[in-house]
C-alpha cells in the first residue's frame, strides 16, 4: 500500500520490544536502506563544475579545491553547512549562491538517482524483520514513487505493509525535520500500531519518533556521524539496518532484555 503524506495525526504508542503485540517499524529510506553517498558526491562534482566553467566562458579561473569523497562525506555527516563546503571548496561571493541552486536543481535527476545503491545487508535485515512478524512501514521524504520503484526492482516492495512518501522532488534533499514528523505521525494514525520503533539516520528521523512517542534507533551508515547523532538522544545507536534487525528480533525472543 503506497501512500504520500495528507494531513497529520498523533498517537501515544507503548513502547515496548515483546511477543506481546505485534511491532511496527517505520523505517526510513535514504541511509538505512539506500546509500545515497555516492550521488551526493557526484552531484557536489558536477556543481563545481559547472561553474567552473561559467567562470572560464567569462574568462575569469576560480581557484577550486575540489573535495575528496571522503572528506566530503564526514562534512556531511557532521552536518557541516552546505554554504561552508562550498566554501572549502573555493568558492567566493555570488558564485556559493549560484553552486548551491545548481545542486539543489540537479540533484533529483535521473542520470544521478541512478547512483543510488542498496546498502549493504538490507535485504537479510528486511527478511529477518519480515520472517519474525515485525510489520515494516516505510516512511520517507523520498517521492513515493521513486522508493516503491527502488523497492520493486529489488525485490522489496512486497516486504511493506506500506509506503508513505511525498509528491516534493526536494524534501529529501532538504530532510527538515517537522516535516517527517507530521509524515510520521500521519503513518502512526493509520497503521494504529500497539508497539513500535523509528529507525533512521538523521536527526529528523529521531526528532519525529521522539514527537510521537515512539523509540527511535539512529543507524551511522548513511548521512549523520555517531558523534552528531548522540547529541539528539535516540533511544539507540546501531552501525546498520541489520545490526538493528538483530537487536529487535533477539528482544522480541527473550522480553525480559531491557532496552539500553
Amino acid at each position: 500500500m503506497i501512500h504520500a503524506a495528507a494531513g497529520s495525526a498523533h498517537r501515544f504508542i507503548q513502547s515496548s520490544v515483546s511477543s506481546d503485540a505485534p511491532l511496527t517499524l517505520f523505517c526510513d529510506f535514504d541511509g538505512p536502506i539506500v546509500d545515497v553517498s555516492e550521488r551526493y558526491y557526484q552531484t557536489y562534482r558536477l556543481g563545481l563544475a559547472e561553474i567552473k566553467s561559467v567562470y572560464q566562458r567569462q574568462g575569469i579561473a576560480p581557484r577550486l579545491n575540489e573535495l575528496t569523497k571522503d572528506r566530503f562525506w564526514q562534512m556531511k555527516q557532521e552536518r557541516t553547512p552546505d554554504m561552508e563546503i562550498a566554501m572549502r571548496s573555493g568558492l567566493r561571493g555570488h558564485q556559493i549562491e549560484q553552486f548551491l541552486g545548481r545542486v539543489k536543481q540537479i540533484v533529483n535527476q535521473p542520470k544521478l538517482l541512478n547512483q543510488d545503491q542498496i546498502q549493504p545487508g538490507v535485504k537479510w535485515a528486511l527478511a529477518l524483520l519480515h520472517s519474525q512478524g515485525v510489520r515494516l512501514v516505510l516512511v520517507t521524504l523520498r517521492q513515493q514513487n521513486q522508493a516503491a520503484q527502488i523497492l520493486r526492482e529489488h525485490e522489496l516492495e512486497p516486504l511493506f505493509s506500506q509506503i508513505w512518501g511525498t509528491q516534493d522532488e526536494d524534501a529529501a534533499y532538504l530532510n527538515q525535520s517537522e516535516h517527517k514528523t507530521r509524515l510520521l505521525q500521519t503513518a502512526i494514525g493509520h497503521c494504529a500500531p500497539a508497539a513500535a520503533w523509528m529507525v533512521g539516520d538523521t536527526e529528523a528521523d529521531i526528532l519525529a519518533g521522539q514527537a510521537s512517542s515512539i523509540p527511535t534507533i539512529a543507524l551511522t551508515c548513511g548521512i549523520r556521524s555517531r558523534t552528531y547523532l548522540q547529541k539528539f538522544q535516540p533511544t539507540r545507536i546501531h552501525a546498520d539496518l541489520l545490526s538493528a534487525a538483530h537487536f529487535l528480533t533477539d528482544s522480541a525472543q527473550h522480553p525480559a532484555q531491557t532496552v539500553a
